[in-house]
C-alpha cells in the first residue's frame, strides 16, 4: 500500500462511500448513521437522488428504516434492513421502526425470491459483540437467500467469498423490484 491509498484510507469515515464524502462533513462513528447521513448530504447538496443512492447501496429508503447492500456479502443479494435510529437493542426499537422492520423483511423475502429463486432465506439479527454483531452498536436485519450446496471451500479455507454478480447489479436488481 503506498503513503498515498494509506492516508485516504485513514481519512475514510467509517461507512461514507467515496463519491459522497465532499457533500458529507459528519462522522457518527457508525457505519449505518453515516452511510444514511452521506447519502442525504449528497442529495441535499443537489446529487440526483438515485446517483447517490447507488454509491452507498442504499436500495430503498422508508418511513423508519432502510434497506441496504451488505458490502461484504455472504452470498448475492445479502440485504441489510436498518432502522434509522442508532439503537443496539431489538428492545429498545420503538414500535413503529420494530413493525416496520418485520414489514420490510416480508418485502424482502418477496424480492429475493422472485429475484434469485434461492432454495431458502436466512433473516438473522446479531444483538451484542458475543453475538456475532458486526457492528454492535446500531441494530440491523441481515437477509441472505441461500441455495442448497451454497457452502464451498472457498469461504471455508480461503475467507474468500465468490459471487456471480457485482454489487452495482445486485443494487439495481433489488431496487426494481422493491418499492
Amino acid at each position: 500500500m503506498t503513503g498515498q491509498e494509506r492516508a485516504e484510507r485513514e481519512d475514510r469515515r467509517l461507512g461514507v462511500p467515496p463519491e459522497l464524502a465532499a457533500s458529507y462533513q459528519g462522522d457518527l462513528q457508525c457505519v449505518f448513521c453515516n452511510l444514511h447521513g452521506a447519502v442525504q448530504a449528497a442529495k441535499a447538496a443537489g446529487m440526483d437522488a438515485e446517483t447517490a443512492e447507488r454509491a452507498g447501496y442504499l436500495v430503498r429508503s422508508y418511513e423508519h428504516c432502510y434497506v441496504c447492500l451488505n458490502a461484504y456479502p455472504y452470498s448475492t443479494g445479502h440485504v441489510m434492513i436498518v432502522p434509522y435510529a442508532h439503537l443496539d437493542s431489538l428492545a429498545k426499537t420503538p414500535w413503529p421502526a420494530a413493525q416496520e422492520m418485520m414489514q420490510l423483511a416480508q418485502r424482502v423475502e418477496t424480492a429475493l425470491r422472485e429475484t434469485y429463486k434461492p432454495g431458502g432465506v436466512n433473516f438473522g439479527l446479531n444483538l451484542g459483540q458475543a453475538a456475532g454483531a458486526g457492528v454492535a452498536e446500531h441494530l440491523h436485519m441481515h437477509a441472505l437467500p441461500r441455495w442448497l450446496g451454497d457452502t464451498n471451500f472457498m469461504t471455508t479455507t480461503a475467507e474468500t467469498r465468490v459471487l456471480p454478480e457485482p454489487l452495482e447489479v445486485t443494487w439495481q436488481r433489488l431496487r426494481d423490484v422493491l418499492s
